[in-house]
């Protein structure tokens, strides 16, 4: 057997045990969460250092993104746009609020390119390359990158369910149609793949939206994914996101990593107070701009929005616009910042 077979065969395995778990204990995202858990306890506690399915991620991507665009409505764009100003404010509030976080770090003791580009709520790939073009430490900005994602995913939707419990659906599940899902998916993977040549972001995940959604709004099709379909997406995106971590990750700056969880709940404070603000001054849902604005990953907020049957278009709509002000004004404001005396 060859020793990369050997390596991440085991991978999948191990994070169905543990979605299977988390499913029977009725966990908030259980694929999700309980395939990182278990790929992250195996990798901590054994020397067998299994690792991502080749091109695993990707597909979990493709799946959910597929699923995600086809949330999108006539009806639910045209109330996007309606409070679209008061969307971009929200964005841009989630986006300053890492201001709080990246002056933690400046305080104890972290040089100032590392501080800003980890604390960033953009793509990991994407702050790591910024980081890395203005000095930082690459390895700690991946490591900081990955742990706030991680931290939001297992304690955002936990904490939702406890304090809010299922609430009120605002949407319901479509049936799946096979015609439309054999259109869609593979031109939701080309577009991916020229979205990937053109090295732009989240190639995988806005690829398949994009399809999915453009067809849903122009045909109003109300059609979901098939039965165990963003489970199985759920299950690759968790396994990946649990083979950054090992032992070692977490022995190598434990200082960095527990001030890095700090400034993640500054950030996510920040987030759930202008949820509610902008949630009392506007009719949209007080627990869609909450879930919108929390600093983790598009994939998995949406994934969250769609598991507690939120509007997942405006989950989605927050999560895109805070992923392009970043992408945009990051590395301006810190040359910026940097020329201040």
């Amino acid at each position: 057997m060859p020793d990369g077979w050997r390596l991440w065969w085991p991978t999948p395995v191990v994070g169905a045990v543990g979605g299977l778990l988390a499913s029977l204990a009725n966990w908030p995202l259980p694929w999700m969460i309980g395939a990182l858990v278990a790929v992250i306890l195996f990798r901590c506690s054994t020397p067998w250092q299994i690792r991502d399915l080749p091109g695993g991620r990707k597909t979990g991507q493709w799946i959910i993104g597929i699923g995600i665009g086809l949330h999108f409505s006539p009806e639910v764009i045209e109330q996007v746009v309606a409070h679209f100003w008061p969307i971009l404010f929200c964005a841009l509030v989630t986006t300053l609020s890492s201001a709080a976080a990246v002056w933690l770090l400046r305080r104890t003791g972290e040089d100032a390119p590392t501080a800003f580009f980890s604390c960033m709520p953009g793509g990991s790939g994407e702050m790591v390359n910024l980081g890395l073009r203005n000095g930082a430490v690459s390895s700690r900005v991946a490591a900081a990158q990955s742990l706030r994602v991680v931290a939001v995913v297992l304690c955002v939707p936990a904490v939702f369910k406890l304090l809010m419990g299922d609430g009120p659906a605002l949407h319901q599940q479509a049936p799946a149609d096979w015609f439309w899902l054999a259109i869609l998916v593979p031109l939701g993977g080309a577009l991916a793949w020229l979205w990937q040549r053109l090295k732009q972001p989240n190639p995988w995940l806005f690829g398949p939206l994009l399809v999915s959604a453009a067809a849903s709004i122009f045909y109003e099709l109300h059609v979901g994914l098939p039965p165990g379909a963003s489970q199985l997406g759920q299950l690759l995106i968790g396994g990946g996101l649990g083979c950054h971590f090992d032992r070692a990750f977490f022995r190598r700056a434990p200082s960095f990593l527990a001030r890095t969880m700090i400034g993640t709940a500054l950030m996510i404070g920040v987030a759930s107070l202008c949820a509610l603000g902008m949630g009392w001054l506007t009719a949209l849902d007080v627990r869609s701009l909450t879930l919108g604005m929390m600093p983790g990953g598009i994939a998995e907020m949406s994934l969250t929005a769609e598991t507690l049957q939120l509007s997942v278009p405006l989950v989605t709509a927050l999560q895109v616009l805070r992923l392009l002000l970043v992408l945009f004004l990051a590395e301006p404001i810190y040359r910026r910042w940097r020329k201040q005396p």
